[in-house]
């Protein structure tokens, strides 16, 4: 099993910046690629950032483009979403999810990120 633990959530005014982690810990920890999605209230949950860990190759949602950074640590089995120029349509539980093969099926539990206007 995996275990997926997120942090670095918070509140924060519009124009902020956010750095959210997410350690990865269990002995079956082998990661085709993790990613970020997030889900705001009374919304789907939807893809925000995604990295390849054995490259480092990146892919973003149109709307977190140029804002937002995803990457990882190989060494210590973490990936950061550095989020800059925060607006409130940004307010959203983020989670961190890992994907062994070529689907998420393992998931965080989820960090509050409230952007305020």
């Amino acid at each position: 099993q995996v275990q997926l633990v997120e942090s670095g959530g918070g509140l924060v005014q519009a124009g902020g910046s956010l750095r959210l982690s997410c350690t990865a810990s269990g002995r079956t920890f082998s990661p085709y690629s993790m990613a970020w999605f997030r889900q705001g209230p009374g919304k789907e949950r939807t893809f925000v950032a995604g990295i390849t860990w054995s490259n480092g190759r990146t892919s973003y949602t149109d709307s977190v483009k140029g804002r937002f950074t995803i990457s990882r640590d190989k060494a210590k089995n973490t990936v950061y979403l550095q989020m800059i120029s925060l607006k409130p349509e940004d307010t959203a539980v983020y989670y961190c999810a890992y994907a062994p093969g070529y689907s998420y099926d393992y998931w965080g539990q989820g960090t509050q990120v409230t952007v305020s206007s």
